[in-house]
């Protein structure tokens, strides 16, 4: 109840302080692209069920049907040119404050999944995960905030096979270090990690949960 509370506090909050950002990003993407200002998709949310995860638009909208499904890789041609924009400084993200306030995620949580990534996670792993909202942002979200980086033009099936192979067992133990740890305290730890993510690239709060997970480093070859 608590973290219900926390949720829907800093979600009208955020409403109220990122309007002047958010009407204009709305004006600009209706008048460009393909002209539509919102991207759906269904993800998993509490319990494995499904929600629709709301985001800004940056690609075309036939992206996930289209050479690359649901794996969107470094200069990936299917992201429009304010879509770049828009990713690269994590704004296309913001219209997931709506997800918060009414109840489908929390501002931190588990990384929100598709069905088919979510099903990368081994049995234990997502009957713990489950259980918990997924957030805004979170542990795995900090860490893979520049995940494109790791798919430099491979073709999608070997993208899915590193994804599945390399990425998503590493995603499972920082959610499962989430779950594990997860209180209001962490939480605000964790939104301030967030934001400092975001204002300086370079910086590596993390670091001060020593049990973390080691991050990997993916070679590609």
């Amino acid at each position: 109840m608590i973290k219900r509370i926390f949720d829907i506090i800093l979600s009208v909050l955020a409403i109220l302080i990122l309007s002047p950002l958010l009407i204009p990003v709305m004006v600009i993407l209706k008048f460009t692209g393909e002209g539509y200002i919102f991207f759906k998709q269904e993800r998993v949310g509490l319990d494995a069920e499904a929600f629709n995860l709301l985001k800004f638009a940056t690609m075309f909208k036939e992206s996930p049907n289209m050479k690359g499904g649901n794996i969107t890789a470094n200069n990936d041609p299917r992201i429009l040119p304010f879509g770049k924009f828009l990713r690269k400084h994590k704004i296309n993200e913001l219209p997931q404050i709506i997800n918060v306030l009414f109840g489908d995620m929390s501002i931190i949580g588990r990384r929100p999944t598709v069905r088919e990534h979510f099903d990368f996670y081994d049995n234990v792993t997502k009957n713990i995960i489950s259980k918990y909202k997924p957030g805004l942002s979170g542990v795995s979200s900090i860490v893979f905030k520049d995940e494109e980086q790791y798919f430099k033009g491979k073709s999608p099936e070997e993208n899915k096979k590193y994804y599945r192979e390399n990425i998503a067992p590493f995603k499972g133990e920082l959610e499962l270090w989430y779950c594990r740890n997860h209180s209001i305290i962490i939480d605000i730890l964790l939104i301030i990690i967030t934001i400092s993510s975001l204002l300086f690239p370079v910086s590596n709060l993390l670091n001060y949960f020593f049990d973390l997970p080691k991050h990997r480093l993916f070679n590609r070859g």
